[in-house]
């Protein structure tokens, strides 16, 4: 059987295997009039999923998950 490292197992990935640094990724305007945005938990790991996976494209950015903070 495998054996893992505590640091493969652990953290956020690329497609392509190469960890996801969530201090390097852009916070888009959109993220901080967010309801979600620094909520912990399930919601931060989706955000920075969708964040990261939009990073350098020409659009604007888009997230289906966003809610106003009020």
């Amino acid at each position: 059987m495998k054996e893992y490292s505590e640091d493969w197992v652990s953290g956020l990935y690329n497609d392509d295997g190469t960890k996801i640094d969530p201090m390097l990724v852009p916070k888009p305007s959109l993220c901080l009039t967010c309801k979600k945005d620094g909520a912990g938990g399930e919601d931060d790991m989706l955000c920075i999923l969708n964040r990261n996976d939009q990073q350098g494209e020409p659009e604007e950015f888009e997230c289906g998950a966003y809610e106003p903070n009020t």
